[in-house]
């Protein structure tokens, strides 16, 4: 009999030492492996930071020891998220201004920055966030309350889209603006003869020109706090829709050392340096940074009234909106940039944007073609231009736009035009693929808002009861 068991013992012991061996075993979970199938399952093995096989819990318990074993009780995980379009690096730049997201008011927009001042003592006042559709009166604000309060600091607060500036006299004084400024690609807003403050598109640029340099130590700490915002949510992967040669350059850098683990999908800005520099350079890829496209802004933002439409605004009679880079020069660059390896990405919110991109796609590349070039936003598309989506042009959306905008965007567009807007299954349908983001900071940064709003197409307010546009309603519950 004591022979019996030293011959059990020996086997357990060789059977243990054939084990391989691993870093990390998650077992007892409900594993989504996003393969082609769609497949789950109950565990995972990791070695030096990836899994190395995915199975039952018996069979990798029976064939792995790991240094350490996590048994997640039938709780779900999902793989690492990926972001099709956001602004990673203005993400961690925002930590560092007012956040006037949410403000549903002036006055609050106004309290938040004095109390922001108030404890900074900044000699420039940055702020982003205000959205005037949340207010009672849905209006662009004025600066006279800014004027009083901060005579002497320059103030820059940025629209939720990015595509305006409430700004006082002082900035506008130390950029040079006045009534009769013009701007390429945007305006000075001027009311009976006076500036209001507010700056739409191109006309920002000026006031760019005047703010504080942004320091090496600030945008590595932006791009720090950015990762830890974005892990916190599960992504691992993020495309940023505009990055110039430096910033890119600085992710590299600290990607290599270890300091910063996203992987970045980086969309060169388009600035005649960064073109001069990256296309004939070619693809610059690595383990975590992949440099391969560039992003073009074709018009501004259908709440601030700059997306470019055929036809004028509902709620502002002869008003189009503005093509923030000229068509011309638009076709231009498709022919520049199909003659090297790059994509083009190009932002199209208007139905005319999105006519005039997709034509110029069409007539450099051909009727056929893999480049994969995009249309970011694809926002408001007229019935009769879907088709161009077949054509190998891939609608990259941001579903939270849809139910963030759904309160006002009839009002901007009418009926009519929103029988294309945000029509997410449609270019799906037409495309055969479709790329899913956040916009972020212009939306919230979690995924799962992403999601519940593609396919409830309801607000976390859970509203419109059977979801916004929806011919599909949906059956689950709110994230």
């Amino acid at each position: 009999m004591r022979t019996f068991f030293l011959f059990l013992s020996t086997l357990f012991l060789i059977s243990c030492g054939n084990k391989m061996q691993a870093d990390l075993l998650i077992i007892n979970a409900e594993v989504y492996t996003v393969n082609e199938n769609f497949d789950t399952a109950e565990a995972f093995v990791v070695k030096n930071g990836k899994i190395v096989e995915v199975g039952t819990t018996s069979s990798l318990q029976s064939r792995y020891e790991a240094a350490e074993t996590y048994d997640f009780a039938g709780k779900t995980i999902l793989p690492g998220f990926i972001d099709a379009h956001a602004h990673f690096y203005g993400l961690g730049l925002n930590q560092k201004v007012v956040d006037l997201v949410g403000a549903e008011s002036f006055d609050e927009v106004v309290n938040r920055v004095v109390a922001f001042q108030e404890e900074k003592q900044v000699d420039f006042i940055e702020g982003r966030g205000w959205n005037q559709n949340l207010w009672d009166v849905k209006e662009f604000p004025n600066k006279a309350k800014l004027d009083e309060l901060f005579p002497n600091t320059p103030v820059a607060l940025t629209r939720i889209d990015g595509h305006a500036y409430l700004v006082n006299q002082k900035a506008l004084d130390l950029a040079g603006i006045t009534a009769q400024t013009e701007t390429e690609g945007g305006y000075v807003e001027v009311k009976d003869g006076r500036m209001t403050g507010i700056l739409i598109d191109g006309a920002m640029g000026v006031i760019n020109s005047i703010k504080p340099e942004t320091s090496l130590e600030d945008a590595t700490q932006a791009l720090k706090d950015a990762q830890d915002i974005c892990f916190s949510y599960g992504l691992t992967t993020v495309n940023d829709a505009g990055l110039d040669k430096e910033i890119i350059y600085l992710i590299d850098s600290l990607q290599k050392t270890g300091e910063l683990d996203m992987r970045i999908y980086a969309m060169i800005s388009n600035t005649p340096e960064n073109l001069d520099y990256f296309l004939p350079k070619g693809i610059v890829k690595t383990e975590k940074l992949n440099v391969r496209s560039v992003k073009v802004y074709g018009d501004g933002a259908l709440g601030s009234r700059g997306a470019a439409l055929k036809e004028p605004y509902s709620d502002h009679p002869d008003h189009y909106g503005i093509f923030v880079t000229p068509v011309d020069e638009i076709q231009d660059l498709a022919h520049r940039i199909a003659e090297s390896l790059y994509q083009m990405n190009t932002h199209a919110i208007g139905d005319s944007t999105a006519l005039v991109v997709m034509e110029a796609y069409t007539e450099a590349l051909g009727p056929a073609n893999n480049r994969r070039w995009k249309i970011e936003h694809a926002q408001i598309v007229s019935m009769e231009d879907f088709d161009y989506f077949g054509n190998a042009i891939i609608p990259s959306v941001q579903p939270t736009h849809a139910t963030s905008d759904m309160y006002w965007a009839e009002d901007r567009v009418g009926s009519e035009r929103m029988k294309g807007a945000y029509a997410y299954k449609t270019l799906l349908d037409k495309a055969g693929i479709i790329a899913l983001g956040t916009d972020f900071p212009v939306e919230e940064v979690s995924p799962f808002y992403t999601f519940y709003a593609a396919v409830a197409r309801k607000d976390l307010k859970n509203f419109p009861e059977g979801g916004f546009q929806n011919t599909m309603p949906f059956q689950g519950k709110k994230p």
